[in-house]
């Protein structure tokens, strides 16, 4: 505020909420090929506002959200921070720039947009954005056409950092991703995708050959306190995008070193342990917290960290596979209060299922007709009212009315088409389970102290401290708060993959039942749990607009490509079985030469728009073309 902190501190008191530092907005233009670049050009009869072709042509008679740069937002920025570039394009000078949105309003092909630290970490990308194939292909969604082009510049610290916008593991994913972005690729047309992931080695290993580390930008502190529970890949991944958003965020990892299944579980000449520790080592150096060998059930538990100041709690603590891996088999685990697994309860005897602390209300969800027997030991444990939720409806129930009868159960009650949607609970209890119907998204709450999970790990949750009823999340403080309300908590689940956006509830199709396939998933899972985390601490329920980009969406595209030139794939240079022990790895990397090569490939596309790299052999030069209207 122009009157100084003391004065903002002053009207915040007034008017009932609190000061937190806010991060500045910038205009970022998001169109890369101009109308000087375009094949064919298009002349608006005299019109010289993008407003008015939109309306009366349509706009762009190619690419449906290309710019038309008239210069529509240049005129309108009071500020005379925008001018239009030689390509048409517009270029926003960030000092001048105040990020008053007076631009963005006035565009009406959404080309230019405000932009900052938190919109880049909690935006999915929509069908108004120009997205590139290999962008959408990325699980973590990275920007590969920037990091490229600024590879093929020689910029090779801005490489790392637009990869680090989107990934903190880039020198781990540089070697184990399975590259999903290169089926992508346009070059596939022609001949081979470009070396998208060994690129992104090549810079990340740039990095730690310096020895000088290269952090993403962070928005300011908002002094919030998040807790992970779990030092994994995803883990590590939900700490450092709430660091970069401004959040302090400490991973609680229940062994001696970090990494999870990246450690333990890909052979050391694919994946050298100083690789694993120098990008682990980068999230720490975000400002991450790391507490090991601290137990989950043990050391802490949820309610304890809530109590202890932490504002929310998420749990990422891998399912069986992550239990093997440290040896914990032989151990009922209730990371969550009350809340168990289906194979803890079935695997166990009559006096160690006893330990599970059986309440008189249960909940088993999902688990076909061994969620029967699953009662059955429920009942014996001392539970008198059991509820079984399945996904499937009536029809493809795994389970009929003949059969309950015939193993005297007719008092259980079973609801079909329901998922979990939340948990709530009081200190170390489990008070209450909403479930939503799956055809009508009606909730509905049930009392239960105990919860059965068919899967074999637990849920991702996020677990805050409910607010008082109408009260603003960030106007109150955690002494102000009721004893009772203190003590409760709730444990709500982060916003479904763009793919799976329509189902609902836990356990959903898409939703991770083992560990993850692939390391750039849960990368890419790690920042949405992140930004639902940030979006729940704020009063909002974490969701996804409707023109965000599914692979269902209808985007425009190109199937084929012209005037591009045959050019060979940089091969990985391979370490002999002799030389293994000298280099280490597996892989050597590429050089310097390889990598500026293997840029240069790269068509730079937009949404349907790519680099030529040859000329016809007859150049015909493309008269403007009158736009009708």
């Amino acid at each position: 505020m122009a009157a100084g902190p003391e004065v903002a501190e002053a009207i915040a008191g007034i008017m009932g909420v609190k000061i937190e530092a806010v991060e500045p907005d910038i205009a970022l233009p998001g169109c890369y090929f101009g109308v000087a670049d375009a094949d064919t050009k298009y002349v608006y009869n005299g019109l010289d506002d993008c407003r008015a072709v939109a309306l009366l042509g349509g706009g762009m008679k190619v690419c449906t959200i290309g710019c038309l740069g008239l210069g529509t937002c240049a005129r309108a920025c009071p500020f005379d921070a925008i001018r239009m570039g030689p390509k048409g394009l517009p270029i926003v000078i960030e000092q001048r720039c105040t990020g008053c949105g007076t631009c963005e309003r006035v565009c009406p092909k959404h080309i230019i947009n405000l932009s900052s630290i938190t919109r880049r970490i909690i935006r999915e990308y929509t069908t108004d954005e120009c997205t590139t194939p290999c962008q959408r292909g990325c699980p973590a969604g990275i920007n590969i056409r920037e990091y490229i082009h600024q590879i093929a510049i020689g910029n090779n610290h801005r490489a790392v950092q637009v990869i680090k916008e989107r990934n903190p593991f880039p020198a781990v994913i540089g070697r184990i991703c399975p590259r999903p972005c290169e089926l992508e690729c346009r070059r596939n047309y022609i001949d081979e995708p470009v070396a998208i992931n060994f690129l992104k080695r090549y810079a990340a290993d740039v990095e730690k050959e310096s020895g000088n580390r290269i952090l993403p930008y962070k928005a300011p502190d908002t002094g919030r306190k998040i807790a992970v529970i779990g030092g994994g890949v995803q883990g590590l991944s939900v700490a450092f995008f709430t660091a970069r958003l401004g959040h302090e965020a400490t991973v609680f990892e229940a062994t001696a070193k970090l990494g999870g299944l990246l450690r333990s579980a890909i052979s050391k000449d694919r994946l050298p342990e100083e690789i694993l520790d120098w990008d682990i080592e980068g999230i720490v150096e975000m400002g991450v917290k790391i507490e090991k060998q601290k137990i989950l059930g043990r050391d802490f538990s949820v309610d304890s960290l809530i109590q202890d100041g932490f504002d929310a709690v998420f749990l990422a603590a891998g399912g069986w596979d992550s239990r093997l891996a440290r040896g914990a088999t032989d151990q009922i685990e209730s990371p969550i209060p009350g809340t168990y697994v289906l194979v803890d309860l079935m695997r166990f005897g009559p006096q160690q299922t006893a330990a599970l602390s059986m309440g008189s209300e249960v909940v088993i969800a999902g688990g076909g007709k061994l969620a029967l027997d699953a009662a059955k030991v429920c009942q014996e444990n001392g539970a008198t009212a059991i509820t079984i939720l399945f996904r499937e409806s009536w029809e493809n129930s795994p389970v009929s009315d003949a059969e309950l009868e015939n193993r005297g159960m007719t008092d259980i009650n079973i609801v079909f088409n329901a998922a979990i949607n939340r948990l709530m609970g009081k200190a170390d209890r489990l008070e209450q389970v909403e479930y939503i119907e799956a055809d009508t998204a009606k909730r509905t709450i049930l009392s239960a102290q105990t919860l059965i999970l068919a899967t074999g790990r637990f849920p991702e949750l996020v677990f805050i401290r409910p607010m008082p009823e109408g009260a603003e999340a960030e106007a109150i403080e955690k002494t102000d708060l009721p004893s009772d309300l203190s003590l409760r908590w709730e444990g709500a689940q982060p916003y479904k993959q763009p793919a799976f956006k329509d189902e609902v509830g836990l356990f959903a199709e898409g939703d991770v039942l083992a560990d993850y396939s692939a390391a750039i998933k849960a990368i890419g899972a790690g920042r949405r749990a992140a930004a639902s985390i940030h979006q729940i601490m704020h009063g909002l329920s974490p969701s996804l607009t409707e023109d965000v980009i599914t692979p269902q969406s209808t985007l425009q595209n190109v199937y084929h490509v012209q005037k591009v030139q045959a050019s060979q794939r940089q091969i990985m240079p391979i370490c002999s079985g002799k030389e293994l022990a000298l280099c280490g790895e597996i892989e050597r990397g590429f050089s310097a030469d390889m990598a500026r090569e293997e840029a240069d490939r790269c068509l730079q596309c937009g949404l349907i728009c790519y680099e030529h790299t040859q000329t016809e052999t007859v150049d015909k030069k493309e008269e403007p073309t009158e736009a009708s209207g």
